[in-house]
């Protein structure tokens, strides 16, 4: 988010995932202490894509000022009713994806249930509620107070119409707010299951490999390659973004992490360290359970010792060390023998080749695997090269007519050739 015009809060947006891009959120805050966790939440909400619109309440700006929520999310607060309509402008049909309550009092709840409209925040809700507009409520409150009857009944009621509720936590007495990242799973996990009505990807099963493996020449030390591992994430990201349900064989990795970013209802990881194992694992899986796509983004090792040492190998030795090398197996020439179905897409990266070679050796290589698709890309190219954030590929194609479609994707985020993959291999499926 560049452009000159937005607020400079507004540069994460988008920055952990984009299964919330283009979704207008408006963010409710409540009287109560937590209302300072509504920052977290916004900030967590537009890293994942969304533009945040805040709404407070006058006893929630005693607690946490209307500044920080306009810091936060890069827009104007809501703190009254004027006769601009800020009601209708977030609420009214097709306004807004989602209206989030973040913390919720009892006394909005109450008022909202009973159809008591004399607030801002109520004032949206009532609108919200008959525009359509999906309507999540996160309660905090003390723990007697969730447990009163006539509470109780208030979210029964609300439920019934439909308003989602996120459940506290009950812990000292209290009904805590839902942590921020829990909250945002649901949101996540809300929007997932909208996208996957009409998408192709919904539900499928997806086994992807990334990082690089290892070798060991004896317990403490090992050959391995560069590998990053970012361009197994950006896949893996977009995946779950699209629906599908990911099994993620990933070896080492500078990036890998599944601690905001991912619904991890979704995600199954595997960890591996060397060739022999991820091989394993990849067979193991294919063989026993039912996989659509199999995307092989890993650089595993091409050789490993022919033999180890069992103990350290002293490093005060005088004498020069000979390791002799084998090559690994080729764990994507075995899929389609295992099962001609699968959709396959493999990775061969090159070294400070030129674009002919890299075409002329994906082609090669998709006739040798029987693959699907092939991706080429040249790690010693300047702006490209292991690690980098950015990639430029070419990506070839089996076509019914023996021919082959070639797509090259000049220098980008490696979360743009994801998507952009994608789009390719969509294409394909239908």
């Amino acid at each position: 988010m560049s452009d000159s015009n937005l607020h400079s809060s507004k540069d994460i947006i988008g920055t952990w995932g984009n299964l919330l891009k283009d979704k207008k959120i408006v963010l409710c805050v409540c009287g109560s202490v937590a209302a300072y966790k509504a920052i977290d939440f916004a900030r967590l909400l537009m890293r994942h894509g969304a533009n945040v619109f805040p709404a407070i309440s006058n006893s929630a700006t005693m607690l946490l000022h209307p500044n920080y929520l306009q810091w936060a999310t890069g827009n104007e607060v809501v703190t009254k009713l004027t006769a601009n309509m800020e009601h209708i402008k977030l609420a009214d049909y097709n306004k807004s994806d989602l209206i989030i309550l973040y913390p919720c009092t009892a006394n909005t709840i109450g008022k909202f249930a009973n159809g008591i409209d004399d607030t801002p925040i109520t004032s949206i809700l009532s609108v919200g509620l008959g525009s359509k507009i999906p309507i999540f409520i996160a309660p905090a409150m003390h723990e007697a107070m969730y447990d009163n009857q006539l509470v109780i009944d208030n979210i029964v009621k609300l439920k019934k119409v439909g308003i989602n509720f996120l459940e506290p936590c009950i812990s000292e007495g209290k009904a805590k707010v839902i942590a921020p990242e829990q909250a945002l799973k649901s949101v996540l996990g809300f929007f997932t299951k909208v996208e996957r009505k009409e998408n192709i990807l919904s539900n499928k099963n997806i086994l992807i490999t990334s990082g690089g493996t290892m070798e060991y020449i004896d317990p403490i030390r090992v050959i391995t390659n560069l590998s990053s591992g970012k361009m197994g994430y950006a896949i893996v990201k977009e995946c779950l973004e699209q629906g599908a349900k990911v099994t993620h064989i990933v070896g080492n990795s500078s990036i890998y992490s599944t601690s905001n970013s991912f619904n991890l209802d979704d995600l199954t990881t595997i960890r591996v360290n060397t060739s022999d194992e991820m091989y394993a694992k990849v067979i193991s899986e294919i063989t026993s359970k039912k996989y659509d796509i199999v995307i092989f983004a890993a650089a595993v090792t091409d050789f490993k010792l022919a033999q180890t040492y069992d103990k350290k190998i002293p490093s005060q030795i005088s004498d020069s060390i000979n390791l002799e090398l084998i090559p690994t197996k080729k764990i994507i020439n075995e899929i389609k023998l295992i099962d001609k179905d699968l959709f396959l897409v493999g990775f061969k990266a090159y070294y400070d080749v030129s674009d002919t070679y890299l075409i002329n050796k994906a082609k090669k290589k998709l006739k040798e695997c029987n693959a699907d698709i092939i991706v080429a890309n040249d790690v010693g190219r300047k702006n490209t090269r292991i690690g980098s954030d950015n990639n430029e590929v070419f990506i070839v194609t089996r076509t019914d007519d023996d021919d082959n479609q070639v797509v090259h994707l000049t220098v980008q985020s490696k979360e743009s050739i994801a998507k952009k993959l994608f789009e390719i291999i969509i294409d394909q499926l239908k």
